[in-house]
C-alpha cells in the first residue's frame, strides 16, 4: 500500500496552459489535514506514470513528473481522478476530445504533470 500527496501545485494538464485540476490539499480530513491518495503499487488501477515514478522514490521525497499520454489516462476508470464530477468531466472531455485528436493534438492532450510527495509505503 502506497500513500502519496499531490502538493498545492497539484495535478495539472499540460494542454490547457497548465490547468490545475486536483490536489490532495483540496481534500481535507476531519483534522484539516490533506487526505493522501492511497493505492496498491502495480495494481493497474492508477495511471502507469504514477506507478513508475513512485517505484523510484523514497519516503518523504517530492518529485515533479511529466507523464506523456502513453503512460497517462487511457480510460475514465483510472485513478487518480478528482472526486468533483464537473472537474472529472472537464478533464476527460479535454483528454479524450476526438475533434482535437483528429486535428493532430493527440500527443499533447493527455500529457499530465504531477507533483508527488511519497508519504508512506506499507508492504503486505
Amino acid at each position: 500500500m502506497v500513500q502519496v500527496k499531490f502538493p498545492q501545485m497539484g495535478t495539472r494538464l499540460a494542454a490547457k496552459q497548465g490547468w490545475r485540476f486536483d490536489s490532495t490539499y483540496d481534500h481535507k480530513d476531519d483534522n484539516g489535514e490533506p487526505n493522501p491518495f492511497v493505492f496498491v503499487l502495480g495494481s493497474g488501477k492508477v495511471i502507469a506514470g504514477i506507478d513508475v515514478a513512485v517505484r523510484s522514490m523514497k519516503v518523504g521525497g517530492i518529485r515533479r513528473v511529466i507523464i506523456p499520454p502513453s503512460l497517462g489516462y487511457q480510460n475514465t476508470s483510472q485513478e487518480p481522478i478528482p472526486p468533483n464530477f464537473f472537474d472529472r468531466q472537464r478533464l476527460f472531455t479535454t483528454i479524450f476530445n476526438p475533434t482535437r485528436r483528429a486535428n493532430g493534438e493527440g500527443s499533447t492532450l493527455g500529457t499530465v504533470i504531477f507533483d508527488i510527495e511519497l508519504v508512506s509505503v506499507r508492504h503486505p
